[in-house]
């Protein structure tokens, strides 16, 4: 990375009259946000919400895909408290989202992987391009599934499937996703910008008070699964397999599959 890229920063705001979209990542790593990155969109995310001219807000990512989850080269010889901050950055991130008072969109393109899936979930609605994969690839890195990541999963696929994505890191690719209610809807890839746009617009041209209220009411109905798992005094990772599975993943080849943080 260039230091031009190094400074540039990791969340853009495009507003359109009462649809502001947020464009994450930089373009490389698959757009895997640093800790700073993920405060970065939590504080976007915030401001925008307490703008009374927007409406709704789209995330998506740069260069034709979404977000590869966190990016684990700062957790090369980190200490743990390093790590627990960066989950914890994270987590208050997901949850600017769920809390933002408008509706956030997720356009997923190409890969939506750990983190990166959990932001997605956090959304209100989310739609795939047609070539997309989702899921929670974690613990080969040995990362220890929080209560709040699993409860996002639960709360849209139910508790089976969401064990076996998490025991096995399997992805879903964009058609399974949508069939087992992952993400609203998946499209060709030439059409998702177009038809989340338009979702989105449809959303901006309702009374903006009544959408808050509809937004708040169904966050009421999910408040008992939020506030059950809002506290969690397990350590992020397992100290041992998380050493060993960076190296592991940080030696596998330069483009890898996915980034699964």
């Amino acid at each position: 990375m260039t230091a031009g890229q190094a400074a540039a920063p990791q969340v853009e705001v495009v507003t359109r009259g009462p649809v502001s979209e947020l464009l994450i990542g930089r373009g490389t790593k698959r757009n895997a946000l640093t800790g700073a990155g993920w405060s970065e969109l939590a504080e976007r995310v915030a401001e925008l919400g307490r703008g009374e001219d927007v409406r709704v807000i789209v995330i998506r990512g740069r260069h034709g895909t979404f977000c590869a989850g966190s990016d684990i080269t700062e957790w090369i010889d980190a200490e743990l408290d390093v790590v627990e901050d960066s989950f914890a950055r994270m987590e208050s991130t997901f949850r600017a989202v769920e809390e933002c008072p408008v509706p956030v969109l997720a356009e997923v393109r190409g890969i939506a992987a750990g983190a990166g899936c959990q932001l997605a979930l956090a959304c209100d609605l989310r739609f795939m391009g047609e070539q997309a994969r989702i899921g929670m690839p974690i613990t080969k890195l040995g990362i220890m599934c929080s209560p709040a990541f699993a409860a996002r999963m639960v709360g849209l696929i139910g508790p089976s499937l969401t064990r076996q994505l998490l025991y096995t890191g399997a992805l879903l690719d964009a058609p399974a996703a949508t069939a087992e209610g992952l993400v609203d809807d998946d499209l060709p890839e030439a059409d998702l910008t177009s038809h989340v746009t338009a979702v989105a617009n449809s959303i901006a041209n309702q009374p903006r008070s009544p959408v808050v209220a509809a937004k708040r009411a169904v966050n009421a109905a999910l408040m008992p699964a939020r506030e059950a798992t809002r506290r969690n005094d397990s350590p992020a990772v397992s100290a041992p397999d998380f050493r060993s599975g960076i190296t592991t993943f940080l030696h596998r080849s330069r483009r890898p599959v996915e980034q699964p943080s």
